[in-house]
Order: C-alpha cells, then structure tokens, then sequence
C-alpha cells in the first residue's frame, strides 16, 4: 500500500498534464517554455532547500555513505554499457544509463526510508541525499552533454563548462555551501547559530518552500503534456531494457551487495538506521528531473519521458518485493 500511495499521486499529475495538452488547454510552446522554468528554477531552488534542511553531518555512518556513492558509480558504468548495446541512436545513450543509476530519491526515497526506519533512518536519509543527489546529477549531466544530439558537446572542455553551468549542480553546490557557513558560524546562548534563513529570514524560508513544494507537480504536468503514447512501440527494447535496469539490477547491485558486505562479510555496519536509505535509494523509480534534464541538455526526451512513467508504474511491484525480502530477512 506504501508502494502504490507514493507512485499514484506521480501518475495523477502525469494524466493531468496529459489531458490538458490534448483537450488543447496550452500548445507545445507554452510546455516547452514550462519544462525550462522547471529546469533552471523550481528544481534547483527544491535541491538548495533539501541540503540546507539537513541538520547536522555529525554522527553519521559514513561507510555506508561512501559505498552508496560507489554502488551508484557502479551501476552507472553498468547503465553505461548496457546503453551502448542497446541503444539505437546516439542520443538514446545518456538517457538510458541515467535510468540505470539515478533514483527518484529526493521525492519518494526520502518519504520511504522515513516510513520504514522512523526518523532514525529520515536522518540518515537526509544526509544521504546531502552527497547522493549531486553525484546522481554530475553523472546525468555529463553523460547526457557528452552524448546529447549536439555532438559539439561532446569534447571534454564542453562536458565540464556545461557541468560547471548546470542550474541543478548550482543549488546543490548553493545549499552545501550555506550549511558550511550555518556550521563555522557561533553559537548563541541556547547553543544554536546565531543565524539562520528560517529564524531570522522566515519569509525567505517560506517562498523557498512554496517553490519546492510545486517542483515536483509542475514537473510531472508537464511531463504528462509532452508524453506521446504512440511512441511506445518504436521505443519498446529501449523502454524495457532501461526499466529492468532501474527496477530490477539496481535493487540487487545496490541492496544486495549491501546485504552481503553487512552480514556476510562484516565490511560494512548497517542497521535499521541505514537499511531504509539504501532501499529508497536503490529501489525507487527513475527521477522526474532527468526527463526534465534531458529536454534542457539534449537528447531522446520521448525515451526519458516514457521511463518515468513506467518505472513509476512498476516500482510498485518491485519496491512492495524488495521490502517484503528485507522484512523477511529481519533487516528492517
């Protein structure tokens, strides 16, 4: 049921969308120019928000940290190779290896860890998200520059100028660069920073919570109004492939590597506490922003388009299976 509560809301606003662009309520125009606003301001504004929330990096698991970057590393040179085999055009590459490894943590992966772990695991998760979402957007970026339909973008000096320039990278790197100085700044008598945008500047911190707040449905309207049923057919391998990546190999890549690495080998020390993170991570959907990235960068925007919706429609079946695994094996 927490499978199907967190993926219906996603495809609602997908239909919505959908429903307006055919019933003619604002052309591919009016889309296009809202799939840009997404890019460069909701998004990045939600990102800054989501890394400025976190409360403290003190006390935290930081193996487990460092082997969910190198698990995400690791499918993404999965994704890679498996885009370069079946991929039919040159732009269909970065956008299956993004499926492959990038999760819809920010958005349901959180919201999962905190249900099965308590805030326990939210707080893990959150710190988490602190290191996993820029890696998961530096790689998109640089796969989907590299790769895009515009193959001068395809140079090293291109990829990292664009990388460097990406509105996404911007309000991560914005959100950690303002926890570093809400960290090195002193404290007053209740042992708390001096100052902070939520006490100090509280209209600042309520119109960046209205934006984040409307990043994900903006998004997946107007996702739903660009998305062409008719082109399932000629993109179905595509499709399949990209969605057994996401929902299939990288559950047991990531999970169950981190299983093994905890009970068998002792390597690692995962609880409870970590166990509901590296779930969401690893188990969730592909993230509604890549679709959004890969119209901005350049490349298959029909594809992306298509792996949301149907990595969000099968992540109901594969999320309910890998909770029920881990219940059963009594690590969550």
């Amino acid at each position: 049921m927490f499978s199907f509560n967190a993926v219906m809301p996603i495809l609602i606003l997908f239909v919505i969308g959908y429903l307006l662009r055919r019933v003619g309520f604002a052309d591919e125009g009016f889309f296009k120019k809202a799939n840009a606003m997404v890019f460069k301001v909701f998004l990045p504004v939600l990102l800054f928000k989501n890394v400025y929330d976190i409360d403290s990096l003190s006390g935290i698991n930081m193996p487990a940290i460092i082997y969910c970057l190198l698990a995400v590393l690791l499918l993404c040179l999965i994704g890679y190779i498996t885009a370069k085999l079946t991929a039919k055009s040159r732009n269909q590459t970065g956008v299956i290896a993004q499926c492959t490894f990038r999760s819809n943590y920010a958005i349901i992966g959180i919201p999962l860890a905190e249900t099965l772990g308590g805030a326990g695991a939210a707080g893990f998760a959150s710190i988490l998200s602190a290191a996993s979402i820029p890696l998961f957007n530096i790689l998109a970026v640089i796969l989907l520059s590299h790769y895009s339909e515009d193959e001068h973008n395809a140079s090293v000096k291109a990829t990292i100028k664009k990388t460097a320039k990406n509105p996404l990278i911007i309000g991560v790197l914005a959100g950690v660069i303002a926890v570093a100085i809400r960290q090195l700044l002193p404290l007053d008598v209740s042992g708390e920073a001096v100052f902070s945008i939520e006490r100090d500047l509280p209209f600042v911190y309520s119109a960046i919570g209205s934006i984040a707040k409307g990043t994900t449905p903006l998004a997946l309207i107007v996702l739903g109004a660009r998305f062409d049923f008719a082109a399932v057919k000629g993109l179905f391998r595509q499709i399949a492939t990209a969605t057994f990546m996401r929902l299939v190999i990288a559950p047991l890549v990531g999970v169950g590597l981190a299983v093994l690495l905890s009970t068998r080998t002792g390597v690692l020390s995962l609880s409870a506490t970590e166990y509901p993170a590296i779930i969401s991570l690893f188990s969730t959907p592909v993230a509604v922003s890549s679709a959004v990235m890969v119209g901005e960068i350049g490349g298959d925007e029909q594809l992306a388009g298509q792996l949301v919706v149907w990595t969000s429609v099968f992540s109901m079946l594969s999320m309910f299976t890998v909770i029920f695994i881990m219940k059963s094996l009594a690590l969550i």
